[in-house]
């Protein structure tokens, strides 16, 4: 009796194991990964990921101007304090500048001499005086005179300056006359004139010599100051005989 249970036993453990399955583990395949490609990569960048936007309420008017004025504040004190610091650097550019014009301008500015600023005082609180000039083709004459011509302060003729009798109507006889007239009468104190040049006129030549100009010249480089000219030649009407004869002069 023993043996049939035991056989028994033995035969129920063997159906039992017959019915329950077997387990078999079963691997988890991973899924297999997708290659990308160009699309897809410019699929990803366009598209960014979407947000969820959600509904902002409303502000009203007045909350709105307030944050404007707000955010324009500090704008303000932004430009003010860029103004100042750009008013700093200017003033620290200022000294360098300065410096730097001072530098230039002592060689173009130079200070003028005081013989010109004391010529130009006695010329304009000096005395008038009159150079009368008698230019012909013999000779030329500067005196200088005051205006009522009854007082002369100087008297020189081109004779005076040259050796030779045909050069004394020369220019440059002329020249030397007027210039030693003009520094004789500024050492009495004349350094303004009215000139009044002439030729012998009458019925004999109308024309002033060569010597004429040349005569102005020198009375305007020796520092006088001209105010008036004036060609005082005296003209013929109804006169003197003029010299020569009936028949002209016989050459």
């Amino acid at each position: 009796m023993s043996e049939d249970k035991k056989e028994k036993k033995e035969s129920a453990k063997k159906t039992k194991e017959d019915v329950e399955t077997p387990k078999v583990e079963e691997k988890v395949k991973a899924p297999k990964k997708e290659k990308k490609t160009s699309t897809t990569k410019k699929q990803e960048k366009t598209e960014p990921p979407k947000e969820d936007k959600k509904a902002e309420p409303k502000k009203p008017k007045e909350t709105k101007d307030k944050e404007a004025k707000d955010e324009a504040k500090p704008k303000k004190e932004k430009t003010e304090d860029s103004k100042k610091e750009k008013s700093k650097t200017k003033e620290e550019a200022k000294p360098e500048e300065k410096a730097k014009s001072e530098e230039k301008a002592e060689p173009e500015a130079k200070p003028k001499p005081e013989s010109e600023a004391r010529s130009r005082s006695r010329r304009r609180d000096s005395k008038y005086g009159v150079a009368h000039i008698f230019s012909s083709y013999n000779d030329t004459i500067v005196h200088i005179t005051d205006i009522s011509g009854a007082e002369t302060f100087s008297r020189k003729s081109g004779g005076m300056f040259v050796k030779a009798d045909r050069n004394e109507s020369s220019p440059y006889a002329a020249m030397k006359a007027a210039n030693s007239a003009a520094q004789e009468a500024q050492s009495k104190g004349i350094y303004q004139l009215y000139v009044r040049y002439r030729a012998p006129g009458g019925h004999k030549n109308r024309t002033p010599g060569p010597g004429t100009q040349a005569a102005l010249r020198a009375l305007k480089r020796s520092g006088m100051r001209i105010l008036r000219l004036e060609d005082v030649t005296p003209l013929p009407h109804d006169g003197c005989r003029r010299k020569g004869g009936r028949r002209g002069r016989r050459m």
